[in-house]
């Protein structure tokens, strides 16, 4: 997160820059999933005599909210930058998208995997949340790609890419519902 959005500003990269955004909402899913996971856990008690399992449930319901307030402000943004004329991306912001992409595919797979083996809900969803991570950095990789290439004219496919990348948090909400 601290380097997308770090090297985002460095190198002129509003897309970059989302993507780091969207990184803090993955960590701070996680942390609600994980801690929504351990209360999970807890057996029945006078208070809840049926146990805590909705605990998981309720976690993977906020993993999907804050995925969805993610997109909401990252797309606001990115009207905001397209319609305000700015420099290209650096070069330099390409090879950091790359490798993001490869990592948070991965790690999105592994924590599917997990989810799958012991049926949590709560897990898959933030396996979802991963994958849009890489989807987002997919996504911004393409418009720094058509910005560095197209020149004059282009500085803002940057700026689309972070806008396309929401609607692919969108579709992710399917993963919770």
């Amino acid at each position: 997160m601290v380097v997308k959005i770090g090297v985002g500003f460095l190198g002129n990269s509003y897309a970059l820059i989302a993507d780091g955004i969207e990184s803090a909402s993955d960590i701070f899913a996680s942390l609600i999933t994980w801690a929504g996971f351990q209360i999970s856990l807890k057996p029945a008690d006078d208070d809840h005599p049926y146990g805590h399992g909705k605990f998981e449930s309720l976690a993977g319901m906020f993993s999907g909210f804050s995925l969805l307030t993610a997109a909401a402000i990252i797309g606001y943004n990115s009207i905001l930058e397209i319609q305000a004329p700015h420099h290209a991306p650096a070069w330099f912001t390409l090879p950091v998208l790359v490798l993001v992409v490869v990592v948070k595919e991965l790690l999105s797979r592994r924590v599917l995997s997990a989810g799958d083996a012991i049926g949590s809900t709560a897990l898959k969803g933030d396996a979802w949340h991963h994958r849009s991570d890489a989807i987002t950095s997919g996504a911004a990789a393409i418009g720094i790609t058509i910005a560095l290439i197209g020149g004059e004219g282009f500085e803002m496919a940057d700026d689309w890419a972070a806008l396309f990348a929401c609607g692919g948090n969108h579709d992710q909400w399917n993963a919770y519902s």
